[in-house]
């Protein structure tokens, strides 16, 4: 439980010193993160409607 605690502590560190250092380029991360979310979410929607007819 230890680990996973240090690990979670590790990534708010390097996502804060990321987004401190350079927001550009974190916004631009988020933004990439949010396409794939997106294109994944329609994908499985088509599937869905696919699977159906």
């Amino acid at each position: 439980m230890q680990t996973k605690k240090i690990a979670l502590y590790v990534v708010v560190v390097f996502v804060l010193y990321t987004i401190i250092n350079s927001p550009a380029r974190a916004a631009d991360l988020v933004q990439v993160g949010f396409e794939g979310i997106s294109s994944a979410a329609q994908a499985v929607g088509e599937f869905m409607s696919e699977l159906v007819n």
